[in-house]
């Protein structure tokens, strides 16, 4: 049987989350072990998620690698194959998948915020006929401004605090939170921004609108 093709910034079975124990004190997060805790540190010294293991198995499209991600995110390479995201006068290309809450979908997409970084136009194709979520439904944009706005990751409460972990915590560059964030992905705010596309099948939930910033995340 051949291989399977996934974009990218998809994780595989094969690569497992390195199972690490996290520390928290009044400063922050941090993992135990020192060469892990230093490694696993960006430039800002944010925290981030480390996984092992290979690109092997089955591609899991409902997530995103948290070494690829960011890698492409922060560099504006395409999802799908890690090259340059195409670019044109409307700005830079981004595939999103519909999430269940909006109830109706226009054409006003300004102020999107997601996980997922830019692709080139070949794999905007592949990646709609691949992707279970996309196939759901999707919407093509151009965006003349995507600003790094925050990561999404697992919050951890301070000491003393008796509330458990938010796991899928979108914790924004500027927010006393960051020290306590152990990071998986980066997200952008598209601005600027130009419909291109739009598929949505009639399978897709309807709930009530959704108000402030529509976020779409991988």
């Amino acid at each position: 049987m051949s291989r399977p093709i996934a974009p990218y910034v998809t994780p595989w079975t094969g690569e497992a989350k390195t199972p690490i124990d996290v520390v928290v004190t009044s400063s922050g997060v941090a993992y135990a072990d020192p060469v892990h805790d230093a490694l696993a540190r960006d430039l800002d010294g944010t925290l981030w998620e480390l996984r092992g293991g290979t690109a092997t198995g089955r591609p899991e499209y409902a997530d995103l690698h948290p070494e690829r991600q960011p890698a492409a995110m922060n560099s504006l390479l395409c999802a799908g194959c890690n090259q340059p995201a195409a670019r044109d006068e409307r700005g830079m290309l981004w595939l999103l998948p519909l999430v269940p809450l909006l109830d109706s979908v226009t054409s006003d997409w300004e102020g999107v915020r997601t996980t997922i970084p830019p692709m080139c136009e070949a794999c905007t194709e592949e990646t709609a006929r691949l992707c279970p979520r996309m196939r759901e439904g999707h919407v093509k944009l151009r965006a003349r401004e995507a600003e790094l706005i925050g990561v999404r990751g697992t919050l951890h409460p301070r000491p003393g605090e008796t509330c458990a972990p938010e796991p899928d915590a979108l914790v924004l560059y500027d927010s006393p939170d960051m020290p306590f964030v152990v990071a998986r992905h980066v997200v952008r705010e598209l601005c600027r921004t130009t419909l291109v596309a739009l598929a949505v099948t009639t399978a897709l939930p309807r709930t009530r609108p959704v108000q402030g910033p529509r976020v779409v995340t991988g």
